[in-house]
């Protein structure tokens, strides 16, 4: 695996943020992308790498400062989440999903919540994680089970959450669970300690990739959490976790730009210092236009996902742009890591080269936070209104 950072040319807004993605790249190529390869394969998770981000002050770049938060637009935000997945995917979603984890309190806490627990969210070395799907509830969300009944100033939560990322290590969950009747409105959100009573992990998937970020079944079992800790108001759950959703895709989209990249570097560099009949591979035109096109899928996904954040950071609509740049950066990032393995040829069929496992982790981008089917849904919607049905 190259050992340099990639090097893209980026428009940052200001001297400070500049200054923050040289900080990023610096930890990225020191602490993060040596490593990545055989704490991957072994099935590592970084805690201590979180530790070292979060004393950084990079893991609550988006939110605001007087809670402990960075103070940047979600332009900044998503290129430092786009750094870190290039170096390892397990961190740069790892990021993503805690900031994500951290939304429904910053956005939809009271004064009074926001003090109490914000600032050990955003930079005191806690860890979150998001709880919407369950087994029987993935793409239709609004269809989830898992339950809380009011007991005098408490909840009592039952049920099970499934593909949970950092599900067993994490501080604390935002859980979305039913108050009331059936369907998005008799949903509501919970802020739940990561060590409450009654509250379970079960062994982490086995997966495909990303095998150093854990994905696991977590099981509510009489897990009492005081109303001091219900995130809006009753029956606003849903309301909140779209809004969250919203966010998160475009973190999703970042991480999978950084993804391609990183691909795309391999490739270069191996056509490069590859050679057969007598040149490096580079030179023979089929795969000159193979780099081109790879190279074009990953700018025109950054450009994309920038796009979008800029409307968010002024305050503008920005769901439809968000689900287009998920879908379309992930299924780059899909393209792009194949086609990479295939510029190496035998080589990255195999895991002394990077690319398979970036291939690997490229497939499940296309999956979480929401399918590319589902992707689909929600831009048609914009355009043409809902389903007629």
């Amino acid at each position: 695996m190259t050992d340099r950072a990639p090097q893209v040319d980026r428009q940052l807004p200001t001297e400070e943020s500049r200054d923050l993605l040289a900080l990023v790249r610096e930890i990225a190529q020191r602490e993060i992308r040596p490593r990545a390869a055989e704490d991957e394969d072994a099935g590592r998770f970084p805690r201590e790498i979180f530790r070292l981000l979060s004393e950084s002050g990079l893991l609550g770049l988006p939110y605001a400062g007087e809670s402990g938060g960075g103070d940047q637009p979600y332009e900044v935000y998503l290129q430092v989440l786009e750094e870190l997945a290039a170096a390892r995917l397990t961190v740069g979603l790892g990021v993503s999903v805690h900031s994500l984890a951290c939304h429904g309190l910053a956005g939809y806490g009271t004064k009074e919540q926001r003090a109490a627990h914000l600032p050990s969210m955003l930079g005191g070395g806690l860890l979150g994680a998001y709880c919407l799907s369950e087994p029987g509830a993935g793409s239709d969300a609004a269809s989830l089970t898992t339950r809380a009944v009011r007991d005098g100033d408490d909840w009592i939560i039952d049920g099970t959450k499934a593909w949970i990322t950092h599900g067993g290590v994490a501080d604390f969950y935002t859980v979305l669970a039913r108050t009331g009747v059936d369907g998005p409105k008799g949903i509501t959100a919970f802020l739940v300690p990561g060590d409450a009573e009654g509250l379970t992990a079960a062994i982490p998937e086995k997966k495909m990739g990303m095998k150093g970020s854990p994905t696991a079944q977590l099981h509510f079992d009489g897990v009492r959490v005081p109303d001091t800790r219900r995130i809006g108001k009753e029956g606003q759950g849903f309301t909140i976790a779209l809004a969250a959703l919203d966010a998160g895709r475009l973190g999703i989209a970042a991480c999978a730009i950084g993804v391609a990249q990183a691909a795309l570097d391999e490739a270069v560099l191996y056509a490069l210092d590859r050679k057969q009949f007598g040149h490096p591979i580079a030179d023979f035109q089929g795969l000159r236009f193979m780099l081109a096109d790879m190279a074009t899928k990953i700018e025109a996904g950054r450009a994309l996902y920038l796009a979008a954040a800029r409307l968010r950071d002024a305050g503008k609509p920005f769901s439809r742009q968000a689900a287009m740049a998920k879908l379309f950066c992930t299924d780059a990032a899909m393209a792009v890591t194949t086609d990479a393995v295939q510029v190496l040829g035998g080589y990255g069929y195999t895991a002394d080269f990077p690319v398979e496992r970036l291939m690997r982790e490229a497939k499940v981008l296309q999956i979480v936070e929401g399918t590319n089917q589902i992707q689909r849904m929600v831009i048609a919607r914009h355009l043409a209104g809902p389903e007629s049905r």
